[in-house]
């Protein structure tokens, strides 16, 4: 996202809120806890925001099944405790907030990809949680709120956390290229489609909506989707291949989620339509970029 700001709106001051991890690379950063509501009225009195761009959340999905509540007091208490913040101590300041489009959850079994006018039905804590948060921030916006939504479908790229699955695959290929662990690798359902896309990709999206608010509907929901369906599987083989090597894929009983969803593909024509956006960084790109960025991490920290 720092990179993108940048690019986008050069001559603005960039804050970064910061709960456990310093900052690096921005103009300047406030310390925050979304679970504590006076971190929140400090954090926006010191930095006074024009805009809040919110990604703070627990977003892995496997993790909200072992820990429901921190992920309920995440992603649905600490963004409605953002909101309410910014409306009693800042009502002037724009708040985007990142929702996700795992909130259509079960409506995906359409088969079709889905619109903001689908129904939400969320199939996991994670998802659930930001279905009550998204919907929040809608009656919120009713109110007054400055708030634009946005629903990103699975998104992936260098930098990502390997508890994530492509990353975790990539991570894997690279310590097996580098003679690090034997040529197995084990996985969790692969016969699952989903719409990938580039990180950067996704971030240019937020930047537009910044750039297009006055011109879009208060509270309006935009998804950011690519359309396109690819198999996990397929995915992890691709990876593979470009590494020109030979492992063995294992199914892991524990990698396998209850209430999984076969296929979910979104629709962003609301998004091309409002913001001319669509998604530009090759498939490919992003996969060699991916590998490139775990041979880096494998080669510094081998361990």
């Amino acid at each position: 996202m720092l990179p993108e700001l940048r690019g986008a709106f050069p001559a603005a001051v960039l804050i970064a809120g910061v709960h456990r991890e310093p900052a690096q690379g921005w103009d300047g950063e406030v310390p925050m806890d979304l679970t504590r509501p006076d971190s929140l009225l400090r954090a926006l009195h010191d930095a006074a925001p024009d805009h809040i761009v919110h990604l703070g959340a627990q977003a892995n999905v496997a993790e909200s099944f072992r820990d429901a509540h921190a992920t309920w007091d995440a992603n649905l208490n600490g963004t409605l405790s953002l909101a309410l913040a910014v409306r009693d101590t800042s009502p002037s300041t724009r708040l985007l907030c990142v929702s996700t489009g795992e909130v259509y959850g079960l409506s995906f079994q359409s088969g079709l990809p889905l619109d903001e006018d689908a129904p939400l039905a969320p199939a996991n804590p994670y998802a659930a949680a930001k279905a009550a948060a998204d919907n929040g921030l809608a009656r919120m916006a009713e109110a007054g709120l400055h708030v634009l939504r946005a629903r990103p479908l699975n998104h992936v790229g260098p930098g990502q956390s390997d508890r994530y699955a492509v990353a975790n695959f990539a991570r894997h290929v690279a310590r097996i290229e580098a003679g690090l662990q034997p040529p197995v690798i084990e996985v969790g359902a692969l016969d699952r489609w989903r719409d990938f896309l580039d990180v950067r990709d996704v971030c240019a999206a937020y930047a537009l909506m910044l750039r297009h608010w006055d011109a879009l509907p208060n509270g309006a929901a935009l998804n950011i989707a690519s359309g396109q369906a690819r198999r996990v599987g397929d995915v992890l083989e691709e990876l593979v291949a470009r590494a020109g090597i030979t492992v063995r894929i294992e199914e892991a009983a524990g990698a396998l989620r209850p209430m999984d969803l076969l296929r979910s593909v979104g629709d962003a024509s609301r998004a091309r339509a409002l913001l001319g956006w669509a998604p530009r960084i090759p498939w490919e790109k992003t996969l060699d970029d991916i590998l490139a960025d775990w041979r880096d991490r494998v080669r510094s920290s081998p361990a």
